[in-house]
């Protein structure tokens, strides 16, 4: 599994950046740099490309591709790098998927985490994801096309992503230069293993509603500090979710970006802010 790290590496103070289910770790540069300059102190940001994403390796056998493995591989991580330079504080932001792996880590007692997550933000995701939500990303996960360049395949990315809000082109573009590959046809490709979408296929709504309960139980169990981000327009955190986070197990803050869906890209001013000011809160 490849990692983007930024900081200082023998810093104690580690916050780890997991993207969403067709992204990969680059997604956080923007967020990375604000952090280490409100930061005050050492601080690690480690921004990891999910098995099958980006820089990493593909799984030979697609099954592979599930929550619980991504949080073992999460684990394993935090490990090697704790053999390198001592953990004492550790904080996680998770977009979508990346919230979900979160509450996974955090949430399983007795994992051999190197320090408790201290600060966990959920970036548009909770333990209920909403049906209709995972249909339409089914509709194109998986396709991962053949662009003529880079600019081509960001704006056919900003077709299907138009609820992430508003972005200058600039700003779009630089989200999408990691997305892309070469490809051994010519021209570029998304970055992931389609395969990934196998096991997003074969969920039925009823094992969505078998792995909520489930999630439920890790979120009503968390210590660290929780932090929902809700794009106003999301269909996939519902009201009603993020409304029961609030008083459930840790008792979450939220905060909602207006006109932004599923899922802020963590690149509006307003939105680093609101999560480097809780990130770097001192109290814990």
């Amino acid at each position: 599994m490849a990692y983007w790290q930024w900081g200082d590496p023998a810093a104690a103070h580690v916050v780890v950046c997991v993207h969403g289910l067709s992204r990969q770790g680059r997604d956080f540069d923007v967020l990375a740099q604000a952090l280490l300059t409100r930061a005050g102190r050492p601080c690690r940001v480690v921004c990891p490309d999910v098995v099958g994403r980006g820089q990493s390796d593909w799984l030979k056998d697609p099954s592979g591709y599930q929550i619980p493995n991504y949080a073992g591989d999460m684990v394993a991580l935090l490990g090697q790098m704790h053999g390198q330079a001592p953990i004492t504080t550790l904080d996680w932001v998770g977009t979508s998927m990346g919230g979900l792996i979160g509450i996974a880590v955090a949430g399983t007692p007795q994992l051999p985490l190197p320090a408790p997550v201290r600060h966990l933000v959920l970036n548009d995701v909770g333990p209920a994801v909403e049906w209709s939500a995972l249909q339409r990303i089914g509709m194109y996960l998986g396709k991962t096309g053949h662009f003529a360049s880079v600019q081509e395949a960001a704006d056919a990315m900003l077709a299907i992503s138009a609820s992430f809000g508003p972005h200058t082109p600039a700003q779009w573009l630089a989200l999408s230069r990691a997305m892309v590959k070469p490809s051994p046809q010519g021209g570029f490709e998304l970055h992931y293993d389609p395969a990934i979408a196998e096991p997003f296929r074969q969920l039925t709504e009823q094992d969505a509603q078998q792995g909520e309960a489930a999630l439920w139980h890790l979120y009503d169990g968390l210590t660290a500090r929780v932090l929902v981000l809700r794009g106003a327009d999301s269909d996939l955190l519902s009201t009603a979710t993020a409304q029961a986070m609030l008083t459930r197990g840790p008792k979450a803050s939220c905060v909602e970006f207006a006109g932004v869906g599923h899922a802020p890209t963590l690149i509006a001013e307003d939105q680093v802010n609101t999560v480097a000011s809780f990130l770097l809160a001192t109290e814990s």
